[in-house]
């Protein structure tokens, strides 16, 4: 199963955790996928690239086990597109350091403050990549502590209340 995940355990907090009968899952908010690259960055950000034009750029990803990274690939590769970046890291935060130098893959919702600053601007698409569900994962099979069954059901609780707000 490939996914990445918090956990607390018999529960987790994982990004589009892959079906499995032992798990019940409660879908808490969406992720999308996005490419940035630094203000300055000589690319034009007024035009809509492809995926072809997109994946001739020098990009920069997470490492190929990053969930992140293998959710981008595998949509890029449905199309018929491969990426292959010219560096791989192992931290997000590094992301948006290197946005001088090339353009990033990144989850738009852990970049927006330096989206909001200026700092990194989004490249546009002509393109839209599907959004990543963050689900709370239980396993089914094994019963919750206190704690565990209230901090479940508080994020439940949250995730309604969001949704109908």
């Amino acid at each position: 199963m490939l996914r990445s995940s918090l956990s607390f355990s018999s529960r987790s907090v994982a990004s589009s955790p892959s079906e499995d009968e032992g798990l019940s899952c409660v879908p808490c908010f969406a992720t999308h996928s996005c490419f940035v690259a630094a203000a300055d960055y000589p690319c034009d950000f007024e035009r809509a690239y492809s995926m072809q034009e997109l994946a001739a750029l020098p990009l920069i990803l997470l490492e190929r086990k990053a969930s992140s990274r293998v959710y981008l690939e595998k949509y890029f590769l449905a199309h018929g597109v491969s990426l292959s970046p010219e560096i791989e890291l192992g931290a997000r935060s590094l992301l948006v350091d290197l946005a001088a130098i090339g353009v990033a893959g990144v989850t738009r919702e852990f970049v927006t403050a330096e989206l909001e600053s200026g700092a990194i601007r989004e490249l546009k698409t002509d393109f839209e990549i599907p959004p990543r569900s963050v689900d709370m994962c239980t396993l089914r099979d094994v019963p919750p502590s206190a704690a565990t069954a209230r901090f479940t059901q508080e994020v439940a609780r949250r995730v309604q209340t969001e949704e109908r707000g």
